[in-house]
């Protein structure tokens, strides 16, 4: 008992491992209470209400045991996996070095020795800022284009997704994501790949600089060859800045370190990356800049602080981060990522001609997206036809689940009202792992050209939710 403490009072302490045997069970009865109540509904609606106990690596398990594969990776946050053992070990050690982290006025090493590993890879660029989330790197880049060079506006892509804060907001392409949150930035859209378009707007003097995805998540849209050293050409001309949006596509996603990087030529000024960085540990994100825009930001002494994040920098983000790129480094990360991608990109392709749904297979690396498409046989065109009444993106929605619930394998769509389902696996994703992917697609395909079954049945269970959510 400690002394002072009134009798059957003494304290108790925090044991996570009791809280979560004791409240596990109740963990969609607490998100609907207490967090977003739409997300258990949609959960239970599409039968992705599964319990997972525990994970590793490109799969993790259920109560029973069962084995799942991972294709999304929590949306490309987990790069390596989950709980690689030489980030975990990175953790610990930072955690046991009891750092004297946060204190805001010192320089700790770690922030140093991640921005000079970054900037590596980067050799055009010469200085970094972190922070804690991709959308967080987009602000940053928003701000410092806008300062660098005196100028309001930014120019952004259509369907472009550049986060949801109310700067990156602004620049984010998707009226879903917009509606009811005006007013917002005074920034100008135009179509990925019109030249025409963004020489249009630079004329009117006033672009600070253009904020581009290489290759766009929603729908994995690609940009088209040489648009972005073009684009590049007219900013300079025109003094605005080229911003790459590497939050998703960067860290070896697709082949490459950056996208921009399948490019020749292609030297952005500002760079922002995040997810992988973390190890799908620690949230942390970086935007990589040219030396003379960070020197105009932060000019004097007084402007020291001018921008800054609370948790930017922290011991723990920063291990986290080193060891991602240690391990990148170690396991040829960037390689593996090409070459797996290349092979599961090449099987699903060979599936075209088979499956009249299938339309397209694209994207670079372990960012691949599967287009589907209206069938030209009467039986399965009436069948589109009335998905396509109810909900563009229904079609889609009804490969992920039976991947799921059949074949153990998590996948979903890449955008609303989107025919398209992007893979974005872990990149240690191997090929035993294609292998399980392609066949289970080819099965969920086979049933859905057999014109029956369950697929369509519950194709028939959305488009009655569909028709009662308008």
């Amino acid at each position: 008992m400690t002394e002072g403490a009134p009798k059957g009072l003494e304290p108790k302490g925090f044991d996570l491992t009791t809280l979560l045997a004791e409240r596990g069970a109740e963990r969609y009865e607490l998100h609907t209470r207490y967090l977003n109540h739409q997300l258990p509904r949609m959960l239970h609606t599409i039968g992705f209400d599964n319990v997972y106990e525990r994970a590793e690596g490109a799969h993790f398990w259920d109560a029973d045991g069962n084995d799942y594969l991972d294709m999304l990776a929590g949306f490309g946050v987990m790069g390596l996996g989950r709980h690689h053992p030489v980030v975990r070990k990175a953790l610990h050690d930072v955690l046991d070095a009891s750092l004297a982290d946060l204190t805001r006025f010192d320089c700790q090493p770690l922030p140093g020795l991640l921005a000079e590993k970054l900037l590596a890879h980067s050799p055009h660029l010469d200085r970094v800022f972190f922070g804690n989330s991709g959308t967080e790197a987009v602000e940053t880049a928003l701000k410092f284009a806008r300062y660098a060079t005196g100028k309001p506006r930014i120019l952004y892509c259509s369907h472009a997704f550049h986060g949801l804060t109310t700067g990156s907001l602004s620049v984010n392409g998707e009226d879903g994501f917009r509606d009811g949150f005006a007013p917002l930035l005074p920034d100008t859209a135009i179509a990925m790949g019109d030249l025409a378009a963004l020489e249009r707007e630079l004329k009117r003097g006033d672009v600070a600089g253009f904020v581009v995805e290489p290759i766009q998540g929603k729908g994995v849209l690609e940009s088209p060859p040489g648009f972005l050293r073009a684009a590049q050409e007219l900013l300079r001309r025109h003094k605005a800045l080229l911003i790459a949006d590497e939050v998703q596509t960067g860290l070896g996603r697709t082949g490459d370190f950056y996208a921009y990087q399948h490019e020749e030529g292609v030297e952005p000024d500002l760079v922002c990356v995040a997810k992988s960085l973390s190890g799908g540990y620690v949230p942390v994100s970086a935007t990589l800049g040219k030396d003379w825009i960070f020197k105009k930001v932060y000019s004097s002494m007084d402007r020291v602080l001018v921008h800054s994040a609370s948790f930017g920098s922290n011991a723990q983000a920063m291990a986290a981060g080193l060891a991602v790129l240690s391990v990148m480094e170690d396991e040829e990360t960037v390689a593996h990522a090409r070459a797996t991608g290349e092979l599961l990109k090449s099987r699903l392709a060979a599936l075209i001609p088979r499956y009249e749904l299938l339309h397209d297979v694209r994207g670079r690396g372990l960012m691949i997206g599967i287009e589907f498409g209206r069938p030209t046989s009467l039986k399965l065109r009436s069948r589109w036809t009335m998905l396509q009444a109810a909900r563009k993106g229904l079609f889609a929605q009804m490969v992920v689940v039976p991947l799921l619930q059949k074949h153990r394998i998590l996948t979903q769509v890449s955008g609303d009202h989107l025919e398209v389902i992007k893979l974005i696996p872990p990149l240690v994703v191997d090929e035993a792992d294609v292998d399980r992917f392609v066949e289970a697609f080819t099965a969920v395909m086979e049933d859905a050209h057999g014109g029956g079954g369950l697929m369509w049945d519950f194709g028939r269970t959305l488009v009655k939710q569909a028709v009662a959510n308008r």
